[in-house]
């Protein structure tokens, strides 16, 4: 289980891949907890004459799932609000078949579990 100094981490490693494309510093903007981990916002440092951050083109945030591990490159084409409900949709639908396949795996102890 990931904690949110792991993600950090983690998001960051993909911020540097994209240093080499840009004469920017980047860093995360901002973090907001989510019920399977976290969301990172991140962009260019504010210009120190012109006080305005440099527009970047595909910055979109990542989504970590503090459970699987899981750093997931979001899209900007799609809002990110549905991203994250299309993740939380995800979730539900592998852990429907883990609880599933366990109990294929093991038929007998769930009948003997039964009233």
């Amino acid at each position: 289980m990931l904690t949110e100094e792991d993600a950090r981490r983690l998001v960051l490693a993909e911020i540097d891949d994209a240093r080499c494309h840009v004469t920017y510093d980047l860093q995360i903007l901002r973090v907001e907890t989510l019920p399977f981990g976290w969301i990172f916002y991140w962009g260019a440092v504010c210009d120190g004459q012109s006080r305005q951050r440099p527009r970047l083109g595909g910055n979109s945030p990542f989504l970590v799932d503090r459970e699987n591990e899981r750093l997931i490159h979001t899209a900007t084409s799609v809002p990110i609000a549905r991203q994250i409900a299309d993740y939380e949709r995800r979730l539900r639908r592998e852990a429907h078949a883990r609880k599933t396949a366990a109990k294929q795996a093991n038929p007998a102890q769930h009948r003997s579990a039964a009233p």
